[in-house]
């Protein structure tokens, strides 16, 4: 039974609220989304903010992660975006001819993973019990892989400039 500090508890709530508005937000917009490969990369997301949302709920009641359980997701996680890159190298770039309102979604998206990802860093920091640690560096992981899932996806849609300044 973990016995966390009060600063602890206020990290995990924080993250909680964080999961809970990521969770809701990639459902409400694979519920917007027109592109049909978005819709999906939204849902993989939402499930997995799910998981993360589990965990937390778990650590603040007072149990220790079970890595092996995560570890095993996370091999399932990885054979699917494995998949999902293999789609996005199939996708010709569109470059100037992609959905305003995807693009906007996107664009929310990737902002809100960039401030949960950072927001687990300073949680991970303050966290004395080590399994704990590992459990929310393993979320701020997936977190930094959604991110990357979604940078890839406007890159290749030509929603995101990706060209050097000479």
């Amino acid at each position: 039974m973990l016995n966390l500090t009060q600063k602890e508890k206020m990290h995990l709530q924080d993250q909680k609220n964080h999961e809970e508005l990521c969770i809701k937000k990639y459902n409400d917009y694979a519920n917007q989304a027109q592109d049909q490969q978005l819709k999906q990369l939204f849902k993989e997301n939402a499930q997995q903010e799910q998981q993360h949302l589990d965990t937390i709920n778990s650590i603040l009641a007072g149990q220790v992660p079970n890595m092996n359980q995560q570890n095993q997701q996370q091999n399932q996680q990885n054979q699917s975006q494995q998949s999902f890159q293999n789609q996005q190298s199939q996708i010709s770039m569109t470059t100037g001819s992609y959905n305003a309102s995807d693009a906007y979604l996107c664009n929310d998206l990737l902002s809100t993973e960039k401030y949960v990802s950072n927001h687990y860093d300073t949680t991970i920091f303050e966290f004395t019990d080590h399994n704990v640690r590992n459990a929310l560096n393993h979320i701020q992981k997936e977190e930094q892989e959604h991110g990357e899932k979604l940078y890839n996806y406007m890159a290749s849609h030509g929603m995101y400039n990706t060209q050097q300044l000479s």
